[in-house]
């Protein structure tokens, strides 16, 4: 397979789509997170907008920090989620709670 720049810039951005869906998945602010990793109040702001790149070492303890591995964020089986499952999966779990309560409602 032969590596592309467009394949390493949707790599990035699938990566900062990702921890921010996971973030608020957590219910984190950014600027919690950012300031947790001993950053800026931006910072995780600027790599989920596309403007900052995480080192390594960073993106290492992003996920230590969100309690995933490092594969979490380029696993392709996700991608094949269907639309359902990619909506409940962005919810919060106050958000989920609120939702099991309307479909419960509707009965």
């Amino acid at each position: 397979m032969e590596i592309t720049s467009d394949s390493v810039i949707t790599k990035i951005k699938n990566f900062s789509d990702e921890l921010r869906n996971l973030r608020n998945k957590k219910e984190i602010s950014a600027r919690e997170m950012s300031l947790a990793l001993g950053q800026n109040v931006n910072y995780i702001n600027l790599i989920e907008n596309g403007k900052r790149k995480p080192s390594l070492e960073m993106f290492l303890y992003i996920c230590e920090y969100l309690k995933v591995s490092p594969e979490y964020f380029f696993q392709e089986s996700k991608k094949s989620e269907n639309i359902y499952e990619q909506i409940l999966n962005n919810l919060s779990e106050n958000q989920k709670e609120q939702l099991g309560k309307f479909i419960l409602s509707l009965r």
